[in-house]
């Protein structure tokens, strides 16, 4: 048979269709869109970086606080009006709105399907209803994937690993296990193998999260699990030296967030003082009166925390720590409140956000009697915020003089200009950075995903000022 008379399969001949996509909300919700995208690029579907330019359009929403329902709303519309086609998944998905029905079909009742977080093939199904899949899965590829770990929407250089799903905590102003359930944790030897692909495939650095990481294999009693052979207990402190062994020939970070202030956690500082994990500690606090803690249903007595950072610190003297609060709650005194001021004084965190409480519809904090002023609210929070970069502009200052290892986000024309990278203490999106000045070594240069060493030699707001070495 001569070459002419061959005809290509069907799946070449015409253009793959197209679908948009949209992840708003948190890293778990973006591990989510990461996952329903590597099944998309797996059965042929190409993506498109415009609402019109596509055939049908997910959205992958968030519905945690009033803000986010509001921009995961908007959004939809505006996929809507553009398009006409669009599919909804995510936590919003899961909110019920007046009347017991779904939110989302109320708001927009034009919208294709509409599903729950963590809902890759119920979202494929309803694709492949309103856009037929384009060719044969024996000939799918996955172009720019990671392997066993799938295509990823952060910078190539950096990834989120998504360690479990849902919580057992009912938090009286949280709405996420009425959205994703209870906690499911990932076999030990599925979340390595992921973490290995990345690594193989050029990751530096390794964010782990989930809904609360210190409870990583409580839903199976800590089951012995099986990885290259050997034994690994679905247990955090297992699981952090496995990456940190993982990360070691690639010199690339680990990196915990979520993570309960449980004794437990005591367990993975000597990885951190030995460089196996990066010593960082992302830990929502919330509070630190007890009382406050204790309307707040929070899983760890803030008794204590105090002392447990104490610890933390004695176990690991670089340690970082981050963390979140609420002004504002429901019943929070004046007394309380500034007892939660001089908490961040003592316990010197690193870096704080704060939000004033939000009437989230559906959380149990909502009934709780002592509601106070929104402005109350907002007020306490910029109160907060004062003393939080008062003690991270201290934080900063101390590192002045100090050299660092700095992973590159930005170095145009080689950073001849200098460019914009993050050390051990600054996670992506959430933290500050450094910014990198000029090279003063004409022969130095800066590439996006490496390490340079970095001379610190100012601050600028949250950042810190460094010249590469």
């Amino acid at each position: 048979m001569s070459e002419a008379t061959i005809e290509p399969p069907k799946h070449h001949t015409s253009p793959s269709p197209k679908v948009g996509f949209v992840s708003l909300g948190c890293p778990k919700a973006l591990t989510d869109s990461e996952l329903i995208l590597t099944q998309l690029s797996a059965e042929g579907y190409q993506t498109s970086k415009t609402f019109e330019g596509a055939d049908l359009v997910i959205v992958n929403t968030c519905g945690f606080i009033d803000e986010a329902v509001k921009e995961s709303l908007d959004t939809i519309g505006e996929a809507l009006a553009a398009n006409g086609k669009v599919i909804v998944t995510g936590c919003l998905g899961a909110k019920a709105g007046e009347g017991g029905g779904n939110l989302v079909q109320q708001m927009h009742p034009s919208v294709l399907a509409v599903t729950g977080p963590h809902a890759t093939q119920e979202v494929m199904d309803a694709v492949h209803q309103h856009l037929p899949k384009p060719h044969d899965p024996f000939l799918d590829l996955v172009p720019g994937g990671f392997g066993v770990a799938g295509l990823k929407l952060t910078p190539r250089h950096y990834a989120y690993l998504k360690i479990s799903e849902g919580c057992n905590h009912r938090c009286t102003f949280c709405i996420i296990p009425s959205m994703r359930g209870d906690l499911v944790s990932r076999p030990v030897g599925d979340v390595l193998n992921e973490a290995r692909a990345l690594f193989e495939g050029g990751v530096k650095e390794l964010l782990v999260v989930s809904q609360d990481t210190s409870a990583y294999g409580v839903d199976v009693k800590y089951r012995m699990g099986f990885w290259d052979g050997k034994p690994v207990k679905t247990r955090l402190v297992d699981l952090a030296e496995q990456l940190g062994r993982l990360a070691e020939p690639y010199g690339a970070w680990v990196r915990l967030h979520y993570v309960y202030p449980y004794p437990s956690v005591d367990e993975v500082l000597p990885l951190m003082a030995e460089g196996l994990v990066l010593p960082y500690l992302d830990v929502p606090f919330q509070h630190s009166h007890p009382d406050v803690l204790r309307r707040m249903k929070r899983p760890a007595s803030g008794e204590r925390n105090l002392e447990r950072i104490q610890r933390w610190r004695e176990l690991c003297p670089a340690i970082v720590l981050r963390s979140t609060f609420i002004a504002g709650f429901p019943g929070e005194t004046e007394e309380e409140f500034e007892h939660l001021l001089a908490f961040m004084r003592e316990a010197r965190l690193d870096r704080a956000g704060c939000f004033a409480y939000s009437d989230v519809q559906g959380a149990a904090a909502n009934d709780l009697p002592g509601a106070l002023p929104m402005a109350l609210r907002q007020e306490r929070r910029s109160r907060f915020m004062a003393v939080a970069e008062a003690v991270s502009a201290d934080k900063l200052r101390e590192r002045i003089g100090s050299s660092l290892q700095v992973l590159v986000d930005s170095a145009p024309a080689l950073g001849r200009k200098g460019g914009v990278g993050r050390s051990y203490a600054d996670a992506p999106e959430i933290d500050g950075t450094v910014q990198l000045l000029p090279p003063q070594k004409i022969s130095k240069t800066l590439k996006v995903g490496e390490f340079t060493r970095a001379l610190v030699v100012d601050t600028r707001g949250h950042d810190l000022v460094a010249v590469p070495q």
